[in-house]
């Protein structure tokens, strides 16, 4: 048996079933995606540096960087379906802020300060913020990848165009290598070349402002499970929150 105040203590704390299995390996694949994306685009992006100067190595990078981009589109593309069909902590209308939202982020903010934050099986109001940002961030990565993998080696779904585009007549665009000017026109490489620069500006320091988001992200989730509980870390392998509360998101 236990004693009163400890009995008191332990029945204080409540299992609650959040994050769907669907919801928790699109995590998981997204983490283990963008981590290889980082990992190859920086080798990409110091390639000089690291000693990477044939041709050959420089097409092979950017396959392998479009081959996991495409893994990060599927994995991406089904979260955002299952943001409609999905539980109701999946569901895009538990993270779009709606009409209130201003007041609930104050009073979640001004607990926080208090020492007492409030409890929310769901995300809190700044991890809905976040969460939303991050997602419009991989939204942008994905577009302009997809772009630039046309562009630059013609891959799908725009590599056809681009390559049907800067091929001289009589050519068949599948015999074209990328970076390589046999078989194209030259004034249209360059109207190419100017046209996909911007994407891949977009493209580069979009990545920086995520590599930094998915900093906070971490920093965030580790003070929340020190700080307020809540089991954040083991939810996403359980899908199961252990808060101390009621929370304010039950009815």
């Amino acid at each position: 048996t236990y004693e009163t105040g400890e009995y008191m203590t332990k029945a204080q704390f409540q299992q609650y079933k959040v994050w769907d299995l669907p919801t928790r390996v699109f995590h998981w694949v997204n983490f283990i995606t963008i981590t290889s994306l980082i990992f190859v685009g920086l080798i990409m992006l110091f390639k000089k540096e690291l000693g990477i100067t044939s041709l050959e190595a420089k097409v092979s990078l950017k396959e392998i960087h479009v081959i996991i981009g495409y893994v990060f589109v599927l994995n991406f593309t089904w979260r955002i379906i299952w943001g409609f069909i999905g539980n109701k902590y999946a569901r895009w209308k538990q993270l779009i802020p709606h009409r209130g939202f201003k007041d609930e982020l104050r009073s979640y903010i001004s607990s926080a300060r208090n020492g007492e934050p409030l409890q929310y099986t769901g995300h809190n109001p700044m991890g809905r913020l976040a969460i939303i940002f991050i997602f419009l961030l991989m939204t942008t990565m994905m577009v302009t990848g997809l772009i630039r993998a046309g562009t630059d080696i013609y891959y799908p779904p725009f590599g056809s165009l681009a390559a049907d585009y800067i091929t001289v007549p009589g050519t068949d665009p599948a015999s074209i290598q990328p970076y390589v000017a046999t078989g194209t026109d030259e004034e249209k490489v360059k109207n190419l070349k100017a046209f996909k620069g911007p994407f891949g500006t977009i493209h580069i320091y979009t990545s920086y402002v995520l590599m930094l988001m998915i900093v906070l992200h971490i920093f965030f989730v580790v003070r929340a499970e020190i700080r307020e509980g809540g089991s954040l870390i083991s939810a996403m392998f359980t899908g199961k929150k252990i808060l101390s509360g009621k929370p304010v998101d039950i009815e």
